[in-house]
């Protein structure tokens, strides 16, 4: 594990972004790549075309996936290369972003080589499976002056931002708890039991997919895409510990994030979690109830629960960040905000409506920074905290233990724990700054 002079000393060495590569005027349009054509990369792909911006290549190792993306770049009056192996991308001079929506195992490798080589980036959430690979992207993008926006887009909500700063201002009073969770009622069969399999769906290049996890066998709900199901289920990979951390990496560095971002971008000091899979007989390996307790060193408590056999929650909300403080509550979501009232208070309630498209605005604020060079509003760095913070959660899991995390080393101080902060890739795939 790197100490706190690789990892902090990375970070510091770079206070302002120098810019190194090409200088842009107003009008220039960038060249953009998107890797990882599934739902995700689909939605970014659709927000991303709403600006100036130039769709150079798509990108994705399951040919349908990558056909159905260039037919929409065509669709929206543009031709794009597609391109089956990601390295292409990363390769191309003219290229000068990259968009990553791929499984959360390949967020680190992928990054890591694009800044290297020059390029900017926009990756999805959640910014890596293990606390090491944050850590290196973290030191890659301040190495190479790379502008690096995380897929945590509630940031560019103006209704959210209305919220964090109601918080900082006090008017809550003291905070001591945050409550953050998602839930829901699952039936009991969950995602089913489909069979590992020797065949292999056409068009998908498996061992690609893979890349730096295990080999395993292919097994449906290990790839996550399910065209047997009706609807659009979420990608079913999230888990699976090969590739992600569940719902508390998924939801829950959304949720988390907001009280983050309310309190100057905290590392907590402490991290318990209990749960395991009481519910579903599927074959994920995640928990289906979960509950996570942060400590932080600023003097409050946060949580982070996940259940998925009952949906009942505060307000019949079933996702969410609440603040609570001695004047009133705070609670917010991607809908609203709602400010209630400790009894007695001179506070009174309030709501407020989402009032602009979140996601959209995160691409606005992206390319802006690629023009000024400046850290966008959801800089790795403070994505890499939340990031870290959930993977904690399920660190202290599968650890059975508490997890106390040390600053100046940036690791745990439990020996035992260690050994979930890391895993070697499989190779030929290697981390490198």
């Amino acid at each position: 594990m790197p100490d706190r002079r690789s990892f902090l000393g990375a970070s510091a060495a770079f206070t302002t972004n120098i810019f190194t590569g090409r200088l842009r005027g107003a009008n220039d349009r960038i060249r953009i790549g998107f890797i990882g054509m599934g739902r995700m990369g689909m939605a970014n792909l659709g927000f991303a075309i709403r600006h100036n911006l130039e769709i150079a290549a798509v990108c994705d190792c399951y040919q349908p996936h990558l056909e159905a993306a260039a037919a929409y770049v065509r669709k929206n009056g543009q031709q794009a290369k597609a391109i089956k192996d990601f390295r292409e991308v990363i390769a191309d001079r003219s290229i000068d972003a990259v968009c990553i929506s791929t499984p959360d195992h390949w967020h680190a490798y992928m990054t890591v080589e694009a800044c290297k080589a020059g390029k900017d980036v926009y990756v999805e959430k959640p910014l890596c499976t293990y606390v090491l690979e944050g850590q290196k992207m973290v030191q890659a993008a301040r190495k190479y002056n790379r502008v690096v926006q995380a897929g945590t887009m509630q940031r560019s909500g103006v209704h959210f931002q209305q919220a964090i700063e109601i918080v900082r201002s006090g008017k809550l009073g003291k905070v001591t708890f945050c409550r953050t969770w998602n839930t829901g009622n699952s039936p009991r069969e969950g995602i089913g039991n489909p069979p590992d399999e020797e065949h292999i769906p056409e068009g998908l290049d498996w061992n690609m997919w893979l890349g730096p996890a295990p080999m395993r066998r292919f097994n449906a709900n290990r790839w996550g895409v399910r065209p047997d199901l009706p609807g659009r289920p979420f990608p079913f990979f999230r888990y699976f510990w090969d590739y992600a951390g569940g719902s508390l990496t998924d939801w829950g560095v959304h949720v988390l994030d907001v009280v983050h971002m309310a309190f100057n971008e905290p590392m907590p000091s402490a991290v318990t979690a209990l749960g395991g899979k009481y519910w579903l007989t599927d074959n994920r390996e995640t928990p289906d109830t979960l509950v996570v307790t942060f400590e932080y060193p600023e003097g409050f408590l946060a949580t982070y629960e996940n259940r998925l056999c009952n949906a009942e929650m505060p307000l019949g909300q079933g996702y969410g960040t609440m603040f609570h403080g001695t004047e009133a509550t705070l609670y917010v979501n991607r809908s609203f905000y709602r400010i209630i009232p400790e009894r007695g208070s001179k506070l009174q309630p309030e709501e407020v409506k989402q009032s602009n498209n979140a996601n959209v605005a995160h691409w606005a604020d992206f390319i802006e920074c690629i023009r000024t060079r400046r850290r966008p509003i959801s800089d790795i760095e403070t994505c890499y905290r939340t990031t870290a913070a959930c993977i904690l959660g399920n660190v202290s899991l599968l650890a059975r233990t508490r997890v106390d995390w040390d600053p100046q080393r940036q690791t745990t101080r439990q020996p035992e724990a260690r050994k979930f902060l890391w895993r070697e890739y499989r190779d030929p795939w290697k981390l490198e700054v």
